[in-house]
């Protein structure tokens, strides 16, 4: 993004300041009463030379760890001809008490600069940059009515007094929506499902910020990606370009609310397992997919379904809860078979910002750990599930790397 040096603009109202005291019309001096109301209503000014937006305004999500979690996304610009190195991001509720708090090295893995080719967390002149952000409370009852953000910048080189070498910005006021989490039935049935991919972690999935039709969209910010494990800890057998090797292909998709199927494709073809796709559309990543509207606003997008439509669903169709719409396949933007699945705040399955469900119910099976996940996901497994709190849940979030029945 082009950024506007800091310094120009200043330079240029100083300019036209002293111009105006040297040869303006006499001033009238009011009175003191008049003068100290005058000077009340004068907001106090603060120099941002990096300035910041929330993208949408944070939701929460109650989740299986116990807890309440508000995932948003925080953009930065720094609009100085100096380079910027964000030292710390503090997240603040309404009285001023920190909930989170990113400092130094430990910032890159939450922060992302625009073009940058490796982590980092030095924003050049005029560049920009994403904070990925989660903040946790104990219960809806804590949830805070807004948020703020304490951005320790520092500058190199600085220009005092206007711009110090170190400054702290108070940045990006938003209220926090406390509209519940929308509530659906489970898209899957039986036991062994794996969330892969999901919230609240810088997943693939939470990281896809999508800039689309002139602004920002986080569409998958709550999506999860289901693979299934078996008993032996295993969610594939070989050879790993097979879809025969995954067992879970080909189960049923089912349509977690009522309402009317609004867009759907089934023409792809099936996506050889164990590499990336190349060279798709924009609207060949969700592959063969189904959006139903679940009203209020609410659409529910299942993709990388099998070719084919072989359930025979149609645009326009009345979908009730459970009932199955499509099977579990290989299509699109995918290197092994699973069902995306998110909720969204427009029928668009990119251009929208991702909406927060909870199941009606389900069994929590346990889960694994991310390094689990990376040593063991080339092979298939087999992954170490922790059944400590194994458990019924209901109104729940399921985190990523929880495993689950449905």
């Amino acid at each position: 993004m082009r950024g506007t040096p800091a310094l120009v603009p200043l330079a240029a109202a100083a300019l036209l300041l002293a111009g105006c005291t040297a040869s303006g019309p006499r001033q009238v001096a009011a009175p003191p009463t008049a003068a100290a109301e005058v000077a009340d209503a004068v907001p106090e000014e603060d120099i941002t030379p990096v300035i910041g937006r929330v993208l949408s305004t944070p939701r929460a999500v109650p989740t299986t760890d116990g807890t309440v979690h508000i995932a948003y996304e925080l953009y930065l610009n720094n609009v100085t001809n100096q380079t910027a190195t964000i030292e710390s991001v503090d997240v603040l509720d309404e009285n001023g008490s920190s909930l989170e708090r990113l400092d130094g090295d430990d910032i890159t893995q939450w922060l992302k600069v625009s073009g940058a080719t490796k982590p980092g967390r030095v924003l050049g002149p005029g560049q920009g940059a994403l904070v990925w952000l989660d903040v946790v409370v104990d219960s809806m009852d804590e949830l805070p009515a807004s948020l703020d953000h304490d951005v320790t910048i520092g500058f190199d080189p600085g220009a005092p007094p206007i711009i110090p070498n170190l400054l702290t910005s108070r940045l990006a006021a938003t209220d926090v929506d406390a509209t519940p989490a929308v509530v659906i039935s489970p898209p899957l049935e039986g036991e062994g499902w794996l969330n892969a991919n999901s919230c609240c972690a810088l997943t693939p999935h939470r990281g896809a910020v999508n800039p689309l039709n002139g602004a920002f969209h986080v569409p998958e910010r709550y999506a999860i990606d289901y693979v299934r494990v078996g008993d032996d800890g295993f969610y594939r057998t070989d050879p790993a370009d097979q879809l025969s090797s995954y067992a879970y292909f080909g189960e049923d998709i089912l349509a977690v609310g009522d309402g009317p199927i609004v867009s759907m494709r089934s023409d792809l073809p099936e996506q050889a397992p164990g590499a990336d796709p190349t060279g798709l559309t924009l609207d060949e990543y969700g592959g063969n997919h189904i959006v139903q509207d679940l009203g209020d606003g609410v659409y529910a997008f299942y993709a990388h379904l099998q070719p084919g439509n072989p359930l025979g669903v149609e645009v326009g169709q009345e979908l009730g809860t459970g009932e199955t719409i499509g099977l579990l396949g290989n299509t699109g933007n995918t290197d092994a078979p699973h069902l995306h699945l998110h909720l969204m705040d427009s029928p668009s399955p990119l251009g929208s910002n991702g909406v927060p469900f909870v199941y009606d119910s389900f069994d929590v099976a346990g889960d694994i750990t991310a390094e689990d996940l990376a040593a063991k996901v080339d092979a298939g497994g087999p992954f170490t599930i922790d059944t400590t709190d194994a458990r019924p849940a209901e109104g729940l979030y399921p985190l990523w790397l929880t495993v689950s029945g449905y």
